[in-house]
């Protein structure tokens, strides 16, 4: 049996932010800006707490089955829940997507590049 990627996406909001929290988040903006962005085992958080409240955390995990998703999704919305808590940010609206690429369709150039591949 193959392993598969899976690429979540846990969206939120922060909330309740004190002058002091939203100082340290605009303090470390830019190890967090969209352009650095990335799926990681840990998870990526990117925000633009200057512009608004949302954020996004990126997670990449693995597991053999497609249910598996399921439990990696839930794995990151708890990782992203606890890297807020442990900070003391407040947030709201949490909600996560998952993609499992093995399923997601093949780009334009991959179809080329398969179509050479078959005899």
């Amino acid at each position: 049996m193959s392993t598969r990627t899976f690429r979540i996406t846990v969206r939120g909001v922060f909330d309740g932010l004190s002058d002091g929290q939203r100082a340290e988040l605009l303090a470390d903006a830019a190890e967090h800006d969209i352009l650095r962005a990335a799926f990681t085992r840990e998870g990526h958080l990117s925000y633009d707490v200057a512009a608004r409240s949302a954020f996004t955390f990126r997670f990449e995990d693995s597991g053999e089955e497609e249910e598996d998703i399921l439990a990696a999704s839930e794995r990151a919305e708890e990782a992203a829940k606890t890297w807020l808590t442990e900070r003391g940010y407040g947030y709201k609206n949490l909600r996560s997507q998952a993609e499992d690429l093995s399923q997601a369709p093949l780009s334009k150039r991959q179809r080329r590049a398969a179509s050479r591949n078959t005899p």
